[in-house]
């Protein structure tokens, strides 16, 4: 049953940017929908939505889903009106498309540097809870020049780096030191730590995933043990992706879960094995570029019009679902080809489905998510925040 959410409304158009129309409307079936369009499958999202909430129960874990997935603000409201306590972004753009489309708590779960960037996201703070990572003692301070300046609060979150080598300081008396900092600094409020472990959330073998947040646990742990004998307050833990969040939950070093992924999964996702040595099932395949046969040159051969400037593939090419045996093999800017199998019957114009190789990049290729429903067009919402990578 469709949840009201779910409907397009006039003020989720007025959030889009783009200068072009949708490629569909509502009630249209899916083969009258202009391609290349990014679709969403309504019942597989809302199955996602569900089993995300049923996996937390009981774990008193808060749910903080990563924006960055879907840059869509219709989303985020739907996933705060089932539980998440608000979202993560990337950049302060991104923030700044949330909060505009009503997204009323936002972490920048990252590091902002630049004057610009710092009074935008300290402006901010004066319309949404506004939350940003840090690493370094100058970023501190040059927040809360910014913060003063606005006569805004910004919550602040140290990042430890867990394991992934990217930003954060070191576990320990390094975040003690920056934690101290924010406390004594005017406009800034200690908010946490931010301990996400990017790297492996697509590490192949569920040992490998084991050991790698098993390391970043004990790195939590040893800087929240710190804090405690130097009579800090215990902090929230933030952190966990859609590959891992399991492991984090039970933990007992986090209490805030931040995955992104699980409401549409991907191919490369689907590359990763559970216990059994089979791939991963947990969450269903929801997101899919929307393609068109243009090109039937020969029997073992088909051209899509959906190319690289439709999905990304930097975690490999995307896979058909809607052909047994077709492999899409290879792209240009605005071809895919197809190696079809031997008696393929596939006729120019026909409509097929690709699962995106990386969900995250390829939503930030277009201006409009296609929601259906039993072949029709429910829904559509503006990827508001495409492009907002500033």
């Amino acid at each position: 049953m469709s949840e009201p959410a779910l409907q397009v409304s006039g003020t989720d158009f007025l959030e889009r940017t783009g200068p072009l129309p949708p490629p569909a409307s509502v009630g249209m079936t899916l083969d009258q929908v202009d391609t290349p369009a990014l679709l969403l499958d309504l019942d597989a999202f809302e199955d996602n939505l569900g089993r995300m909430e049923r996996s937390l129960e009981g774990t008193g874990m808060r749910l903080r889903p990563h924006a960055k997935s879907h840059k869509c603000p219709a989303i985020a409201r739907i996933q705060m009106a089932r539980g998440a306590v608000g979202v993560c972004c990337q950049k302060v753009s991104e923030a700044e498309a949330m909060v505009a489309g009503g997204v009323p708590d936002v972490l920048v779960s990252n590091q902002v540097v630049g004057a610009g960037k710092l009074a935008r996201l300290a402006q901010l703070a004066r319309r949404a809870r506004i939350g940003v990572c840090v690493d370094d003692p100058a970023n501190v301070e040059d927040l809360a020049l910014a913060a003063q300046a606005a006569g805004a609060t910004l919550d602040v979150l140290v990042e430890v780096d867990v394991g992934a080598s990217r930003c954060g300081v070191a576990p320990g008396e390094a975040a003690l030191g920056l934690i101290r900092l924010i406390a004594q600094s005017p406009g800034l409020r200690f908010a946490g730590l931010q301990a996400y472990q990017g790297s492996a959330q697509h590490l192949r073998t569920p040992h490998e995933r084991r050991e790698a947040i098993a390391q970043a646990v004990a790195k939590v742990r040893l800087t929240v043990d710190l804090m405690q004998r130097a009579g800090m307050p215990a902090p929230r833990v933030t952190g966990a992706g859609t590959g891992t969040y399991r492991l984090e939950a039970v933990s007992r070093a986090y209490q805030e879960l931040q995955p992104g992924s699980y409401i549409f999964m991907d191919a490369d996702y689907g590359r990763n094995l559970g216990e059994d040595g089979q791939p991963v099932r947990e969450f269903r395949n929801s997101l899919f570029v929307l393609s068109t046969v243009m090109s039937r040159p020969t029997a073992a051969r088909a051209v899509l019009d959906a190319g690289l400037k439709a999905h990304s593939i930097d975690s490999g090419m995307p896979v058909v679902a809607d052909l047994p045996g077709a492999v899409y093999t290879s792209a240009s800017d605005e071809h895919g080809v197809l190696s079809l199998p031997a008696g393929t019957d596939l006729e120019l114009g026909r409509k097929v489905r690709l699962i995106p190789g990386h969900c995250d990049p390829t939503v930030n290729m277009h201006d409009w998510i296609i929601g259906y429903r039993d072949g029709r067009v429910e829904a559509i919402w503006p990827v508001s925040a495409r492009g907002a990578f500033y």
